[in-house]
């Protein structure tokens, strides 16, 4: 039987409602796939923070390091800042970053059988990948902007060969391990960017390219993010993988999310080159905490590239059979159009929509 050690943060607001529901999808899977799960679930966040003074402890870090993978249900609560005024969300996920090297940060963006895109111009489907470069970029000013005699403030963006290297041929290496855009099967890369205006962006641009001559048999082209904000309305269908520096890629993956049913649907991975954390793309809502209202899928998908990252990295059949059936429950679920929370239209709870995908599990394990 493999084992796997998991460190598991519940987080704030909606985070811990989410993540037993997907520790339940993981309770089940692990079962059906010969697998042990070693979850272990850690305090760290914004209630944390509230009554300890600090969001990410140093043992809960550690613990991070030490786990196989990282999964994260939501933190923050916009009443808990720092005395600078900013949320302590962000410093705790870039210490996280940081720490575990997590430089490709990764957003499905996947329309599902039975889900209602917004969108009248999604009738090939939508089936392409957000990739954030996540170290550098904005978000390399995190905690070292400046702001002088309350007057100015700056932060600097930051691009550098080296990180854009590796997120490259991290999103060329993803693209040739799917199947391509929707509209044609057509395997393409991307690169979204503001190279007419800024140097750095234009930098981007030109090691984007360098990489892509390493990788002839998958299509490379760039596109500005203004543009490409347009694109992912109009022709959803055209893109596979879109890579691009990490302001844009919040802001896009977000985009993405509307298009196809919701920051509900929306997992994600972080991850480097040792360590990898997986976390739905939505926050914590805590308007909605304790109601058992939320839609915990985005959390279940999440443990899903959770179990196949895992499978991945260590040449596990098993847990990637594991991912692929949590996958695939879900999809089953929603094409059904039964087991829905508020967000999608339905009255189903949190916790009716974590068992109705064990039921689904069980389904297709008999099937």
């Amino acid at each position: 039987m493999n084992r796997y050690r998991i460190a598991g943060l519940p987080g704030d607001g909606i985070g811990p409602e989410c993540f037993e529901a997907a520790l339940l999808v993981m309770r089940a899977v692990e079962k059906q796939h010969d697998l042990k799960l070693d979850i272990e679930a850690f305090s760290a966040g914004a209630e944390h923070f509230r009554s300890h003074g600090e969001a990410l402890p140093k043992h809960v870090l550690d613990e991070c390091l030490k786990a196989d993978a990282v999964l994260l249900a939501a933190i923050g609560l916009p009443d808990v800042r720092r005395p600078d005024g900013t949320e302590v969300q962000p410093e705790m996920m870039m210490g996280l970053r940081r720490a575990l090297g997590l430089y490709a940060a990764v957003r499905p963006v996947k329309l599902y059988p039975g889900v209602n895109s917004p969108l009248n111009t999604a009738t090939h489907g939508i089936d392409m990948v957000i990739l954030r470069e996540n170290l550098e970029g904005l978000f390399a000013s995190f905690d070292g902007g400046c702001i002088l005699n309350d007057t100015v403030a700056s932060d600097t963006l930051m691009i550098t060969r080296e990180g854009t290297q590796r997120v490259v041929d991290f999103a060329f290496r993803l693209a040739q391990s799917r199947q391509g855009r929707p509209s044609d099967g057509k395997r393409k890369v991307t690169c979204v960017d503001k190279a007419n205006v800024f140097r750095s962006f234009a930098f981007f641009r030109k090691v984007f390219f360098e990489v892509a001559e390493c990788h002839p048999d998958i299509e490379a082209d760039a596109v500005y993010v203004d543009a490409m904000s347009l694109f992912m309305v109009t022709s959803p269908s055209q893109w596979d993988v879109l890579v691009m520096e990490n302001q844009f890629g919040d802001i896009l993956s977000d985009l993405g999310a509307g298009i196809v049913g919701g920051l509900g649907l929306a997992p994600s991975a972080e991850m480097g080159d040792k360590h990898a954390l997986f976390q739905p793309s939505h926050g914590s809502a805590p308007q909605l905490a304790g109601k058992n209202v939320a839609n915990p899928l985005a959390t279940i998908l999440s443990a899903g590239m959770m179990l196949r990252y895992l499978g991945d990295r260590h040449s596990d059949p098993k847990a990637d059979a594991a991912g692929k059936a949590i996958e695939s429950a879900v999809m089953r679920l929603l094409a059904e159009q039964k087991h829905r929370t508020a967000d999608l239209g339905g009255t189903s709870s949190t916790s009716q929509v974590a068992q109705a995908v064990v039921d689904q599990l069980a389904h297709g394990n008999a099937s």
